[in-house]
């Protein structure tokens, strides 16, 4: 049996994509960075630790695969996290406009034979946007629960200039490295 350790509905839909069979966990784990770590090192600890918070919610959990992902929103170096509220939204939405960001979104795969991670790196940049738009956005709750305060999948799809990676990354699960996963693990797609 495959588990994922995510309630977002973005993970379920990929997930379902590949084609396999899996029930989900809801997990929660301190998402809090740590002093002095990478935005690299940041996601591949927050997939690796929900599929280990997975792992604990299971009896036999050494028969079983847990599949846990992270999304780290990063610019200039910094992570920019979940927004707060919608202020804090607007303000995280004026600081993409016009610029270009990098989504890291770490997978990872828990089994009896121990945790592997994978990682996807993608470049998103925004055109200009107005404070009002930004506003509106926010208002709407859409980004809310999303790391960099936007969905690409959502409304927010107009504010994107161009991207370079992987759409499903950016959306919360990246489904080539997730797949990489799951085929060592012996799983047929």
């Amino acid at each position: 049996m495959i588990y994922l350790a995510s309630q977002s509905p973005r993970r379920r839909t990929l997930l379902a994509q590949l084609g396999v069979g899996f029930e989900t966990l809801d997990v929660a784990i301190d998402e809090t960075p740590q002093a002095g770590e990478t935005p690299d090192a940041l996601a591949r600890r927050l997939a690796a630790g929900k599929v280990l918070a997975g792992r604990a919610c299971l009896d036999d959990a050494d028969a079983h695969l847990v599949l846990g992902a992270d999304t780290v929103v990063v610019l200039d170096g910094e992570p920019l996290g979940k927004p707060r509220d919608g202020d804090d939204a607007a303000r995280l939405l004026m600081r993409l406009s016009g610029r270009c960001h990098q989504v890291l979104s770490a997978v990872a795969l828990a089994s009896a034979d121990g945790t592997r991670v994978r990682l996807s790196r993608s470049r998103v940049c925004f055109r200009e946007l107005a404070r009002p738009e930004c506003e509106a956005y926010a208002a709407s709750g859409e980004p809310l629960d999303k790391a960099g305060a936007y969905a690409i999948q959502g409304r927010a799809a107009a504010f994107v200039r161009e991207l370079h990676g992987s759409y499903s990354g950016v959306v919360g699960l990246p489904l080539y490295e997730t797949a990489e996963l799951l085929r060592e693990a012996g799983v047929s797609l």
